[in-house]
């Protein structure tokens, strides 16, 4: 098809790389120090890159060239995001590295060696940290708990933990709405069911309101259910 789409000038390019920072879809790349459309089908025509250019090296042009796929653009920024958050595992704090732990052996015994047993299934269990795609995603029970609960129920990990993914987070500390992250989570993965616990204080409200929109904008029908702590540890519905 003929249509509007970036022309860049590689004589005049000096390789500042202002373009393809400014490339949202990522359409261009560096290449041997120059800067290439390099997807044409991830361009849309708008134009982003070219106020950045100092050396006035890209243009508009009419040509044929392949439809803008915006399908494609967001499958690939979101393995970017993927990608993203693997290297900062990798190269970021170690104690940030996935894990996924096997429990067979305690799944029925609660007590071992007269020691209570952990029912966490892998690391890290922040949702702040967790990815949105991870291997113990796969088929999981979700649990979605704030920090506090662990501390306030003596038996968390025997009646919410247990065979259960399972995410912390405070909306009031952490600053932030969880909404999109867990819908990630629900959207992208094989979730079973999801269980949210929360304290009867009123700031808990944002972690069940994030994880109901998520549920919500996730476009599936999963089963979920919602636990009230109280202050002294007791469940109150």
């Amino acid at each position: 098809m003929i249509r509007k789409i970036i022309h860049i000038d590689e004589e005049k390019c000096n390789g500042c790389g202002a373009c393809a920072a400014a490339c949202h879809e990522g359409a261009i790349e560096m290449v041997n120090g120059k800067a290439r459309l390099v997807r044409e089908n991830f361009c849309d025509g708008f134009g982003d890159c070219l106020p950045g250019c100092p050396a006035g090296a890209i243009s508009f042009e009419e040509r044929e060239a392949p439809e803008y796929d915006e399908q494609a653009v967001k499958k690939a920024q979101e393995a970017k995001k993927m990608e993203t958050v693997k290297q900062g595992h990798r190269e970021g704090c170690p104690g940030s590295a996935m894990m996924q732990f096997a429990r067979q052996e305690q799944e029925t015994a609660p007590v071992i060696a007269g020691k209570p047993v952990s029912r966490l299934t892998q690391w890290p269990c922040q949702i702040k940290l967790v990815p949105t795609q991870a291997p113990f995603f796969d088929g999981a029970r979700l649990l979605i708990a704030a920090d506090c609960t662990a501390y306030a129920y003596a038996n968390m990990h025997e009646d919410f933990m247990r065979g259960k993914v399972t995410l912390i987070g405070c909306p009031k500390l952490d600053d932030v709405d969880y909404t999109e992250k867990l819908t990630a989570i629900i959207r992208d993965n094989q979730i079973r069911s999801v269980t949210i616990v929360r304290m009867e204080v009123p700031c808990c409200g944002g972690l069940q309101r994030a994880a109901q929109n998520a549920l919500q904008s996730s476009g599936k029908f999963i089963p979920w259910q919602v636990v009230t702590v109280s202050r002294d540890g007791k469940i109150l519905d």
